[in-house]
């Protein structure tokens, strides 16, 4: 972490005595454990429709980048709620996933700009937590939607984390007689990726004959985790799987197991459902992902915001789905129509 952005997020902490007095009144916040949680398909039924917001009402959407279709996906599911309900919306990200101060500016400008309410996908744990302590000094609520998450936040809504690496963890479990396996990580110090780093490892060692034999980050990047796994392939030639923490060092893995020649011996998994993932599952390369339906979870967020504008008192987690999507189950989950999609997960 560079100096300013230490002095950024040093400052921040001290913001706001009213803010920091709230803060200290919640516990940090796990999201994969904490007790105050709905599911999704519950809000309805608890709290009651959607209500009708303000006709000048706008919500702001800080993303950690738009270079991954997951977080443009996000988006689309945001902007067809705001879109419903007549709010004015903007979505804006950081060039890469990477530059945490440019993500912080752009939440410290739509703080500026009067968002009535803000959504935060934050880079890492901490780098927007300076902006969400202006936000609740301000009465600003602030939604965290996956996948880092701010210790302090008051609202998270996303998917049950740990659950991702061990959905594939049972895989592999199921369906090999054992052998070596190997993580690819996302960014250190994000919630999401030590937990679905977590998950996996805890699930296969739980496992006699299962073994991780390495476990690197790759920083959410392709490049970065084509070159992971060729080194951990060169290492453990008798290597039989690789979970990776996103669909896009998956999908960079799976580059590296094909230039291997290893496609029979070695099982990739990712994380998060984008359609390059999908088109690899079809075409034979990836084995599976773990699809956390972002547009799905983008329209949830909306909707508990425009909760909370209308005073809600909603639980602090509102979880949302998730499903291992193989070559057996791709067409069930091949769903675009989010309507429909909510039916079929209602259903299940």
């Amino acid at each position: 972490m560079t100096k300013t952005l230490k002095t950024i997020l040093l400052a921040g902490t001290f913001a706001s005595s009213a803010g920091l007095a709230m803060a200290q009144d919640l516990p940090p916040l796990n999201s994969d454990t904490e007790v105050d949680r709905i599911d999704w398909s519950q809000l309805e039924a608890e709290f009651g429709p959607v209500p009708a917001p303000t006709e000048d009402a706008s919500v702001g959407g800080v993303s950690k980048t738009l270079t991954n279709e997951y977080w443009r996906s996000l988006g689309i599911g945001y902007k067809n709620v705001a879109d419903e309900y007549g709010v004015d919306f903007a979505y804006q990200a950081a060039p890469s996933e990477g530059d945490q101060l440019a993500q912080l500016s752009i939440a410290e400008n739509m703080l500026l700009q009067g968002y009535d309410a803000l959504l935060f996908s934050p880079q890492t744990d901490n780098n927007l937590q300076p902006a969400l302590e202006r936000a609740r000094s301000q009465d600003i609520p602030v939604v965290n939607v996956n996948d880092a998450v701010i210790p302090s936040v008051e609202h998270y809504v996303g998917n049950v984390q740990r659950d991702n690496g061990v959905r594939v963890a049972q895989w592999f479990i199921e369906n090999t007689d054992g052998g070596k396996v190997a993580v690819i990580e996302g960014q250190p110090g994000v919630f999401a990726a030590g937990q679905r780093t977590d998950g996996f490892t805890t699930t296969i060692n739980e496992i006699d004959g299962l073994e991780v034999v390495a476990s690197v980050p790759a920083n959410w990047s392709r490049e970065e985790a084509y070159n992971a796994a060729s080194t951990i392939l060169q290492q453990h030639p008798d290597l039989i799987g690789f979970y990776a923490n996103n669909d896009g060092m998956a999908l960079g893995v799976v580059e590296a197991v094909k230039a291997a020649d290893l496609q029979e011996q070695v099982a990739v998994f990712g994380t998060d459902g984008i359609s390059d993932a999908y088109d690899s599952i079809r075409a034979g390369d990836l084995t599976g992902t773990v699809d956390s339906f972002p547009v799905l979870t983008g329209e949830v967020a909306m909707e508990v915001a425009l909760r909370l504008l209308d005073g809600q008192d909603l639980p602090r987690v509102v979880a949302t789905p998730q499903a291992l999507i193989t070559s057996e189950n791709i067409e069930q989950y091949s769903i675009e129509d989010t309507a429909a999609l909510r039916e079929m997960l209602l259903a299940e």
